[in-house]
């Protein structure tokens, strides 16, 4: 994770959340690790911010122990629904994909901060990998229709492993895919790529999500570009309002605590970092 000295609180008013029952709609499989989960939240749909989150459980199974933190991946506010793109990776998340249409889930959101679009944005890069990147597809939701251009880096290790795609191609993304299979994920290749698509004309803004390599890639362009920055940090979370204080982003200073990635992200932004030449 990014040291927390170099992540700056966006601040800003929290959201109020909402907790209930949410009837699902679809669970399915996305690939071999990845499911989708539409849910029906009225409130959720309507209140939540691009960058946000939901801490989502199973309702009423047995073994499972707490809610996991879940991007908001999209929403459609006519007919209140939330999707959430998620990994099956553990116990909780085994629980969650063996939920059937019709069946509940507990979800609480929405949660956090989320991305703040400046006002001098005419131009936002998304850099996201796996499933890092549902956290940014709903910044390309709010911006579809608008004057803003938004341009997408979209990582993997193969192109299953690409999340993404769908909801940035329907709101008119400029998309970069590359995967570790063909050999183009290399830091140092997307790089050069971004340098020889953007300088000329580069964006005033890079978000990312997920990756230490990717936030410090976004860290140098933003330096090389003038532009701001900034990076949403995933965290394990017992509760996700501030209670647990499980979720630290980073080390404190020891006299103050580290800012909590529920309470306080878990959008950042990030300082500059020097942006290496060839």
């Amino acid at each position: 994770m990014i040291a927390s000295a170099e992540l700056n609180v966006l601040g800003g008013e929290l959201p109020a959340p909402v907790s209930e029952r949410a009837p699902v709609l679809t669970n399915r499989a996305l690939s071999d690790r990845y499911r989708v989960l539409r849910l029906r939240s009225e409130t959720i749909a309507r209140r939540a911010r691009a960058g946000q989150f939901a801490m989502v459980a199973p309702d009423a199974r047995p073994g499972t122990v707490l809610p996991r933190p879940m991007a908001i991946y999209a929403r459609d506010v006519e007919r209140g629904v939330v999707e959430i793109v998620y990994g099956v990776v553990g116990d909780g998340t085994r629980s969650l994909a063996a939920i059937a249409e019709g069946e509940h889930v507990v979800v609480t959101g929405p949660l956090g901060h989320g991305f703040t679009i400046t006002d001098e944005a005419r131009h936002v890069l998304l850099i996201g990998r796996g499933v890092g990147t549902c956290a940014m597809t709903s910044v390309a939701q709010d911006l579809a229709g608008t004057s803003v251009r938004v341009s997408a880096v979209l990582s993997g290790r193969d192109r299953t492993a690409v999340l993404g795609e769908d909801v940035l191609r329907r709101c008119g993304a400029e998309l970069l895919l590359v995967t570790d299979a063909d050999g183009t994920s290399r830091v140092s290749a997307v790089r050069e790529r971004l340098h020889r698509a953007f300088d000329d004309d580069p964006p005033q803004l890079v978000l990312t999500s997920g990756s230490e390599r990717l936030t410090r890639l976004a860290a140098q362009l933003a330096a090389r570009w003038r532009a701001g920055a900034q990076v949403s940090i995933e965290a394990h979370m017992a509760c996700g309002l501030g209670y647990c204080h499980g979720c630290a982003a980073g080390d404190g200073d020891g006299t103050r605590e580290a800012p909590l990635v529920c309470r306080d992200g878990p959008v950042f932004g990030i300082g500059a970092d020097p942006d290496p030449r060839p």
